[in-house]
């Protein structure tokens, strides 16, 4: 036990002789470039009390970001959030999902927390809350309403065939957020399920899913998306977003069984543009999952990006505000970047160009590099304009971290990570916030954005050498 009592001490917590079996395999290695590695192992609830009881101060403190940035985006308290969690959330998990947040509030209670599993449920659904709102509007007004503050995610793409250097799957995504939950999506989960597939993606602390959603399985499926911009509705008969994105994490072993289970049960929270990969075939898929429309793409020779623009014209006229028309939108200015740039590196591209794509600064409109809200590296804080309904002029939001892999790394479960602005373009919280008081709602949780390099990150470091902050 040597590495729990290393962890116990480096977090000035009391080592107890009795630690529970449930820790056994988990552990956590030392941060690294602003990122933190965590292998989770074994049965549901071992893999939740793992995850409580490593990330228990990581966890307090994402709950609290999470809190102030939700409440404030939907005009609601914590006590309504938790209300819905148990009216429409708690009641959808599966049992071992349930199981697994149940070993997390147990984790978490061995260093003293309080949480509870309405609290975790709450977390995991946080960007959910706003579709179920909007569509409580849309409702009594009967007729479409403008979405609130549904966070536009992310900058993505995944490429194969004649458009990659050696003909085989190139995959990106950076995270646009605010940054107050941004600065907080720095772990790196490594989770080997007792059921299901061996999967490594990126997350926030206690979260069960990704929630950006990069992943890659053991089965050989990569996994991104991009939210689709101004849509809305919801149904409180369905599925969390959050429990379908972790089951088709853990499950798919090809592009049918991912798309089966995003479909199956689907609410319309945190509406979604996927690109998927399977290594295996070699084939990509776009799948753009609406509530009332569903449109799946796919192709051995191509590209998919996303950067929260709708697709489908009926999707677009039943189930989004979105400003088709504006040429200007800066989600579509954004997919002209996009096209460009896969115009240029055709049979070129790679995960360095994958990198240099997922820090780009060029803005289409003013031809000039100018870190926006239009360009493909998002730096709202920067603009003047702000990203309308989320974010108002000069909102600390944007890009707050950036992943890329090929089939290469995807077979040795490896991706490589950018926390913060991998770009080298950083954001001060203190000098923001005395130059923007109408955010000083955020003093004292919102971080900086640091410009950290980008790093290798794998299965790999889940072995006994890799270890350096816990084990056992």
């Amino acid at each position: 036990m040597k590495g729990i009592a290393a962890f116990l001490l480096l977090t000035g917590l009391a080592f107890s002789a009795s630690v529970d079996p449930r820790l056994h395999g988990g552990f956590r290695n030392a941060e690294n470039a602003g990122w933190i590695f965590i292998h989770l192992e074994g049965s549901p609830s071992a893999i939740g009390f793992q995850h409580g009881y490593l990330l228990s101060q990581e966890i307090e403190d994402s709950k609290r970001a999470i809190e102030l940035s939700t409440t404030h985006g939907v005009s609601h308290s914590w006590p309504e959030l938790r209300h819905i969690s148990q009216v429409y959330f708690v009641p959808k998990l599966p049992p071992e999902y349930r199981d697994e947040l149940s070993g997390m509030v147990d984790g978490l209670r061995a260093h003293g927390s309080k949480l509870d599993l309405t609290d975790l449920v709450t977390m995991n659904a946080y960007m959910e809350f706003s579709y179920y709102y909007d569509d409580l509007k849309k409702r009594a007004a009967n007729k479409p309403v403008t979405p609130s503050h549904a966070p536009e995610h992310c900058s993505a793409f995944v490429a194969t065939g004649k458009y990659t250097k050696d003909g085989r799957i190139v995959i990106g995504h950076n995270n646009w957020t605010d940054y107050l939950t941004g600065t907080r999506w720095n772990i790196v989960f490594d989770v080997a399920p007792e059921s299901g597939h061996h999967f490594i993606m990126d997350g926030m602390p206690g979260l069960i899913h990704s929630g950006d959603d990069f992943g890659i399985n053991d089965a050989g499926i990569l996994i991104t998306e991009t939210t689709i911009g101004s849509f809305f509705g919801f149904d409180t008969a369905g599925v969390p977003e959050f429990v379908r994105a972790r089951k088709a994490m853990q499950y798919s072993t090809s592009i049918d069984d991912f798309v089966r289970f995003m479909k199956e049960g689907n609410n319309g929270g945190y509406a979604n543009t996927w690109l998927v990969a399977d290594r295996k075939t070699n084939e990509i898929a776009r799948l753009e999952l609406g509530l009332k429309n569903v449109t799946l793409e796919r192709s051995k020779d191509g590209y998919f990006v996303g950067s929260n623009f709708p697709i489908n014209p009926k999707l677009i006229a039943e189930e989004t505000d979105y400003p088709a028309k504006d040429p200007n939108a800066p989600n579509t200015v954004r997919h002209r970047r996009w096209d460009q740039l896969m115009a240029q590196y055709k049979g070129k591209i790679d995960v360095d160009l994958g990198k240099k794509f997922e820090t780009d600064h060029y803005d289409v409109i003013t031809k000039e590099i100018d870190p926006n809200e239009r360009t493909i590296c998002g730096h709202i804080d920067r603009s003047s304009r702000g990203l309308r309904p989320w974010q108002e002029p000069y909102g600390p939001a944007g890009v707050a971290e950036a992943k890329v892999a090929d089939a290469a790394l995807a077979e040795k479960m490896s991706f490589v990570a950018g926390m913060g602005h991998p770009c080298g373009v950083e954001f001060h919280a203190r000098e923001f916030l005395k130059a923007h008081k109408e955010f000083a709602w955020q003093s004292g949780t919102l971080q900086d954005v640091k410009a950290n390099p980008w790093i290798v990150v794998s299965a790999a470091q889940a072995t006994p050498a890799g270890r350096s902050a816990a084990g056992n």
